[in-house]
């Protein structure tokens, strides 16, 4: 028994030779790479400012939770009213862009150059396309809608398609023998077997979407962002608190309730 384990391990391929290539390589460009960086100085002045923002946590500035338009409770429904409505948006356009981005569904030039469009989508940063929306619709929630929404395509489009390319086979050429459309196979075929996948995805995306929206603000895209580095800029340090204490608490219920439905959606319970 030994021996025939023994010849079976001998006749295995010999990857030594290339797992210590594969290590000596990475190795190097980790090495490479930290060469690269420049260190800057020590900045004592750093380090009170983040012993400021932890003692506006333990002391925010309470006043700010009112029902104005300047209070954090505004804020924090237009943050997410940003989110939400550009991950919704983003949904809806990266559908049609997945099923023409699948092969099994498409013919493959076709594939081929949805594909190629959507990895220049995906190559822009976010903050790139809050600035270009900026200039567009101006400054405000509009422009981190539509920022959500083009950053949401890329993302959700590729793994909408990775699920259409994993879906059973065996029934679109039922559908196929029965003489259906391209259409009436992606209505009857593929989007009942999808519809669990495709809402866990979106909602994925919404989470991330959240804190982005955060950042847009920063750039003046609506939301919570702009009083916070209004707010740091101004060394305020309780109305920075009181911001994050806001963020905190909407990121973590989302995050809760987000988890919990896409459970349910994919594992059933």
């Amino acid at each position: 028994m030994n021996e025939e384990i023994l010849k079976k391990l001998e006749n295995e391929p010999k990857t030594g030779f290339k797992t210590a290539v594969n290590i000596i390589i990475i190795v190097g460009l980790l090495v490479w790479s930290f060469l690269g960086i420049q260190p800057s100085e020590s900045n004592i002045n750093g380090w009170g400012i983040v012993g400021n923002i932890f003692s506006g946590i333990f002391s925010p500035d309470w006043s700010l939770f009112n029902l104005t338009e300047q209070g954090i409770p505004f804020l924090l429904i237009e943050t997410l009213a940003i989110g939400l409505l550009g991950t919704l948006m983003g949904a809806i356009l990266a559908i049609p862009f997945s099923f023409l981005q699948a092969s099994n569904i498409v013919p493959k030039w076709i594939a081929y150059i949805t594909r190629l469009f959507l990895i220049l989508v995906r190559t822009i940063p976010t903050l790139v396309y809050g600035l270009i929306f900026i200039r567009v619709v101006g400054p405000g929630a509009f422009a981190g809608i539509l920022t959500m929404a083009m950053t949401s395509i890329g993302m959700l489009a590729k793994l909408f398609t990775e699920a259409i390319l994993d879906i059973n086979k065996d029934i679109l050429e039922s559908l196929s023998a029965l003489g259906m459309t391209t259409f009436e196979k992606i209505r009857f075929g593929i989007l009942p077997q999808l519809s669990a996948m495709f809402l866990s995805t979106i909602i994925y995306r919404f989470d991330i979407n959240i804190r982005d929206a955060t950042i847009l603000g920063l750039v003046g895209a609506g939301g919570i962002g702009a009083p916070l580095i209004f707010a740091i800029n101004g060394y305020k340090w309780k109305q920075v608190g009181a911001i994050l204490i806001g963020l905190m608490v909407l990121v973590l219920t989302i995050e809760y309730f987000s988890s919990k439905f896409r459970s349910k959606l994919v594992k059933g319970y």
